[in-house]
């Protein structure tokens, strides 16, 4: 999965836009504008819940085409949250989609290379519309130590997945193989135990599953931040509780693809376990010094979205619309947001806090999980 999505001259994210209709899958923000304003609502509201610390910063976790984060600035600018105290970084690997990022986010800028100082972890700078720096990093362990609004939506479904079966013998690996009689990619399991068959598997049920441990690292990195530095995360994604067996599936032109057929040309994803999420964030690695943090969730998209206000937001829209068809558009995609034959029950909302703040949330729960 890492290979065919991020290889560096033929990853499948590295050097084109996979995103809308033309591309292979269409994602909440790119549908409709009040996802991004509802996310942006909710971050100011648990950031001013924390005692609106400052300096802090938003770090996005893969951020496509830049359209959610362009919202939530938009939002942001509306309650004066701007300027020296407050930064944009954003964890993006494919140099494409950053330069489409800029574009989006940095549009005054975007034909102007900003001079990245000698030694910095980021490896490109420039300047927001609304006067914010907005900073590009390789990996979560390079962003600045400082207050953070952690997102990530549908981030963590790329990430590289092992799956595991259980035979006679125990638990074995499932590989990728080259047959060589056509050349073709197959699959097989492993003779013997691999080291991903040494995932907690004392007390599993299923018979065949599929772990992340690259999700694992980056959400206890996450979470150490969280509780060392300040901070919020919110997870949205596909996924499920831990009971899932086989999702690991590509896609292209918005349907289901053979992930061995073509390598390079589709996506490739796989439900996120966001039972082994909360597992993470509250357990610290062996050389780590933090307490477990709290986690709110899962909840369904339609529930969260409906419960920060939604349906309010879409009134206000159509109450202001002087057009028939970006009037029925704005119906269409809230539809599609919140229905639960669309995206209403498919994503899940999964909220992470620093144990510090359990009296605060005891009082004042977070808006959009109860």
């Amino acid at each position: 999965m890492k290979e065919v999505l991020t290889n560096p001259t033929a990853g499948y994210y590295m050097n084109r836009d996979v995103f809308g209709q033309t591309g292979d899958f269409i994602t909440s923000p790119e549908i409709s504008q009040m996802f991004g304003e509802l996310i942006a609502v909710w971050l100011v509201s648990e950031w001013t819940k924390c005692g609106r610390p400052t300096p802090f910063q938003i770090a996005e976790l893969g951020p496509g085409r830049g359209t959610l984060m362009a919202d939530i600035l938009r939002v942001f600018s509306k309650f004066k949250i701007a300027g020296s105290d407050f930064s944009v970084n954003l964890v993006e690997v494919s140099p494409y989609l950053g330069q489409v990022q800029e574009k989006q986010l940095c549009p005054t800028q975007a034909q102007e290379a900003t001079e990245v100082p000698q030694g910095s972890q980021h490896y490109k700078q420039s300047i927001s519309l609304y006067g914010s720096q907005v900073r590009w990093y390789n990996h979560i362990s390079d962003l600045p130590r400082t207050f953070t609004l952690f997102l990530a939506h549908e981030f963590f479904d790329a990430l590289p997945i092992h799956k595991l079966v259980k035979v006679d013998q125990g638990w074995r690996e499932v590989l990728i193989d080259l047959n060589r009689e056509d050349l073709t990619l197959r699959y097989v399991i492993s003779r013997d135990r691999t080291p991903a068959c040494l995932y907690r598997l004392d007390n599993e049920s299923r018979e065949e599953l599929e772990v992340s441990p690259q999700s694992l690292v980056i959400t206890q990195t996450m979470a150490a931040r969280i509780h060392q530095d300040g901070g919020i995360g919110l997870v949205i994604d596909y996924g499920h509780e831990g009971d899932k067996t086989d999702t690991f599936r590509g896609f292209k032109n918005h349907k289901l693809h053979d992930p061995l057929v073509d390598p390079g040309t589709a996506d490739l994803t796989a439900d996120v376990d966001f039972a082994a999420l909360k597992w993470a964030a509250t357990h610290p690695r062996a050389f780590e010094d933090w307490k477990a943090n709290l986690t709110y969730g899962t909840v369904d998209q339609k529930d969260f979205l409906t419960r920060v206000g939604i349906n309010l937001r879409l009134e206000q829209l159509l109450a202001s619309c002087r057009d028939e068809n970006v009037a029925r558009d704005l119906k269409s995609a809230h539809k599609m947001l919140t229905d639960p034959m669309e995206m209403g029950s498919k994503f899940k909302f999964l909220a992470l806090y620093p144990s510090v703040m359990e009296k605060i949330l005891e009082r004042h729960p977070p808006p959009g999980f109860v």
